[in-house]
This record gives C-alpha cells, sequence and structure tokens, in this order.
C-alpha cells in the first residue's frame, strides 16, 4: 500500500518544530511517524499523519510549502536483524530506497518503516512477494 508523507521546509530555529506540531494538533491532526533533516538554516520535516489531506491544507494556510510524497509502510517484526533482511532484498532486487525512518507499534511487537524508494512499484511488488504486509497508514 501506498502513504502518502507530508515534506515541509522550515527554519532551523527555536521552537518551530514546536510550532508546527501544536498547529496540526490544533487541526486535529495526529503525526504517525516523522524525520527532521537539518542543514544550517532550513530543516526537511518528513511526516505520516493521520489526515495527510488536512494537515497539508493547514501547513499551507499557516505559509508553508508543504508537498506530498508517495511511500511504503511496511510492518517488520520488532526483532534484531529484520532492518538488514529488507535491506537486503532491496539491494538484491535492484531497488534503490532514498531514505527510510521508522516507528515503533508496541501494541503488536512491530515496527514500521516508511521508505521512499526510487521504483514504487517495484518496491511493493518485492515487499509483497517476500511475505511483508504495507499498510495504508498508521
Amino acid at each position: 500500500m501506498i502513504i502518502k508523507q507530508i515534506s515541509i521546509f522550515m527554519e532551523n530555529t527555536t521552537g518551530r518544530l514546536a510550532d508546527v506540531t501544536a498547529l496540526l494538533a490544533k487541526g486535529g491532526v495526529n503525526l504517525r511517524a516523522l524525520s527532521i533533516a537539518d542543514t544550517a538554516d532550513f530543516g526537511i520535516l518528513r511526516m505520516v499523519a493521520d489526515q495527510p489531506d488536512e494537515a497539508v491544507q493547514l501547513l499551507k494556510d499557516a505559509g508553508f510549502v508543504a508537498r506530498e510524497t508517495d511511500v511504503i509502510g511496511v510492518e517488520v517484526p520488532d526483532h534484531p536483524g529484520e532492518l538488514a533482511r529488507i535491506m537486503a532484498l532491496f539491494r538484491d532486487e535492484g531497488v534503490n530506497i532514498e531514505y527510510l525512518y521508522a516507528s515503533l507499534e508496541h501494541k503488536v511487537d512491530k515496527a514500521v518503516i516508511v521508505l521512499k524508494v526510487d521504483d514504487i512499484n517495484a518496491g511493493l511488488a518485492m515487499l509483497e512477494k517476500h511475505g511483508f504486509s504495507t499498510i495504508p497508514s498508521f
């Protein structure tokens, strides 16, 4: 399944992340996973939300440049070596991982890995072929 990831550029200043998360919380949007890549002046906040369309609208209304990207969410047993196993499958199938980040789901003893790959259909097919569950959202 394909998940909609939201990316925004934001200033790398004290309190800016607090502002963004408060804005989304006030709008009733729950964040499921997030990652920040930073530079000296700006950061890229990548996130998965329970209401991606609403989140994008809230962010745009507040003056942020927000964009949606298709990513894959895959459930992985929360045990040593499982991430390495999936990474090897992508390598062996020739599907490049552009970036990833993870979120733990303690209630089911699984981790959810969010992957941006160069060929999303090939990535989905490979995961299905090897018995991994992909999720529409979490």
